[in-house]
């Protein structure tokens, strides 16, 4: 069912929360336990059946990705897009409008651990047919992250809301969408955009973001404190 689907892993960020550790390998290629974060994020996918993965990379580090993947993966299909500035969490996707062709097609951020049934998420994206599909999970300190308040009944995501100081609600962003290539009609070239805070708030409004809540494993690596925490608790 997932072998017409691609998937885009970000990674072109600097890591600026866990410098200086950044300063010489990226984010996503620090290690959890025996193999690096991106590594779970391709298996997530491959062992799912998504088989043509992209890496949105930032040229400053395309050298230790070209090293990654011939040392992990190298005879699988995954291509590298490099970004020359950065380009936030959108901007850099127009590169990869050609590669995704006309199937809808997964994006994650490069510094998750997550495990979720993508075959549901699709399903449940198909169903909808709304140009965005957001994976949320309930968590009890919603304040640190992406916000979401949801109408089940609908499946829609009413409002998001970056990191609030009183959050509306439990469900966060994972940082896991599934995106149908109606969604470049929202893009305006490549230039720095945000997802979180110049699409996702837009679309919420109009009705055209999909809530798809999963009970699966998550965690973010994204500071010292919770780099480690994944570390200490990931198996």
């Amino acid at each position: 069912m997932l072998n017409k689907h691609k998937a885009v892993i970000l990674a072109g960020g600097l890591g600026a929360r866990l410098y200086p550790f950044t300063r010489g390998i990226p984010k996503p290629l620090f290690p959890i336990n025996d193999k690096p974060i991106i590594n779970y994020l391709v298996d997530l996918f491959r062992s799912q059946g998504v088989k043509e993965v992209a890496v949105l990379i930032n040229e400053k580090f395309k050298e230790d990705f070209y090293w990654w993947k011939k040392r992990y993966y190298p005879e699988c299909e995954i291509k590298f897009f490099e970004e020359k500035e950065p380009l936030g969490t959108f901007g850099g996707l127009y590169y990869l409008k050609d590669w995704i062709g006309d199937s809808s097609f997964f994006v994650t951020n490069g510094d998750e651990l997550k495990e979720v049934n993508l075959s549901s998420m699709v399903q449940f994206h198909e169903e909808k047919k709304r140009p965005a599909t957001l994976a949320l999970l309930k968590v009890p300190n919603p304040q640190n992250y992406g916000v979401v308040v949801c109408n089940f009944e609908e499946g829609t995501a009413k409002a998001f809301i970056e990191k609030p100081k009183d959050p509306p609600s439990e469900y966060i962003n994972t940082g896991l969408y599934l995106f149908s290539p109606k969604i470049f009609n929202y893009h305006e070239g490549p230039k720095f955009i945000m997802i979180e805070k110049d699409i996702f708030p837009k679309l919420a409004e109009r009705g055209e973001l999909s809530a798809f809540a999963f009970k699966g494993k998550w965690m973010d690596c994204g500071t010292p404190e919770r780099y480690q925490d994944a570390w200490d608790k990931w198996k």
